[in-house]
């Protein structure tokens, strides 16, 4: 059951116009659903919130619901006396039976009114039907967002048609390709239809090191001569910032250590993990004693690392 539509909102009894849309643009930033995937409380807050908003912004509608005459879902309230078709049934032959006219359906109304419903409130000069409804086109928008932003989650802003601004929440674990709807911020509507919404197309730029594959992270983790061979603690670097990670002894290049948990987010609040490959680095700079080290060193006479390659 829809709830007070001033507290969904967040204003009061005596709020205006600007104020109610102003309350509305900034809880449905927080609320869209395309901004909280996944998020079924989000999805039923922002359904309140839209109709929350579309009572209060609707001035006839906010005066009827101020007298109590109905309630916050827009429904008419019963009166308190309520008068049932029973009670002029006794009226027929008499002539002043409301629900009794020539052609015998005088219940519906005139038929005209059906149509102005249909297709507009408004009149127009030759047909006696009013302006049709018709949704406002949808627009859409490139944004190119960093590998980072796109993981972690950031605000951005893209200008739109008619040249005003229109920030955007990036929601951490964006793919690139992927679309957000942002629902009403497109084209305006005709005769009073609802606008058409903004879709805006992520495109996450490469990073230096690092790569995504599907929720996972992979990046090539570069170690020492003295770190592959005594093994040891290193800073490993990850989305959200630096953590150590323990290289074992005799550690060929090509290895791959997994980091649980270091991976992009998911819509179920777990995140995919991070693997780093290892890849053996010489000094910069050539160093003798390394390579009186490995002249004197006769372990690996007969080793031949290329074996497997048939060579």
């Amino acid at each position: 059951m829809a709830g007070d539509p001033y507290e969904t909102l967040g204003v009061k009894k005596d709020a205006t116009p600007e104020q109610i849309r102003a309350a509305y643009r900034r809880r449905a930033k927080k609320l869209h659903p395309d901004l909280n995937p996944g998020d079924k409380d989000a999805e039923r807050n922002f359904k309140e919130l839209n109709a929350a908003n579309d009572l209060l912004s609707d001035p006839e509608k906010r005066a009827k619901f101020d007298r109590g005459e109905i309630d916050a879902s827009g429904a008419e309230k019963p009166p308190q006396q309520q008068r049932y078709y029973r009670d002029f049934a006794g009226a027929a032959g008499r002539g002043d039976n409301p629900y009794q006219s020539a052609a015998g359906f005088a219940d519906f109304g005139d038929s005209s009114d059906i149509f102005a419903d249909l297709f507009g409130s408004g009149r127009a000069g030759t047909g006696g039907r009013g302006n049709f409804r018709m949704r406002g086109s949808d627009v859409h928008y490139r944004l190119e967002v960093d590998f980072l932003d796109a993981v972690n989650g950031a605000s951005k802003q893209v200008t739109l048609a008619d040249g005003k601004p229109l920030d955007i929440t990036i929601p951490p674990g964006t793919k690139d390709g992927q679309t957000l709807r942002l629902k009403g911020k497109g084209e305006p509507g005709h005769g009073g239809g609802e606008p058409g919404d903004a879709l805006i197309e992520i495109a996450v730029r490469s990073h230096p090191f690092f790569t995504r594959d599907g929720d996972d992270i992979r990046l090539d983790l570069p170690v020492s001569i003295r770190e592959a061979v005594k093994g040891g603690k290193v800073r490993v670097p990850t989305p959200t910032g630096p953590v150590v990670a323990n290289v074992p002894a005799w550690s060929s290049s090509g290895k791959v250590l997994r980091l649980k948990g270091r991976g992009a987010p998911r819509r179920d609040a777990t995140r995919g993990d991070l693997y780093a490959t290892l890849t053996i680095v010489l000094p910069e700079k050539p160093d003798p004693g390394l390579e009186h080290a490995i002249d004197s060193w006769q372990g690996d006479a007969d080793e031949n690392p290329r074996r497997r390659l048939g060579v």
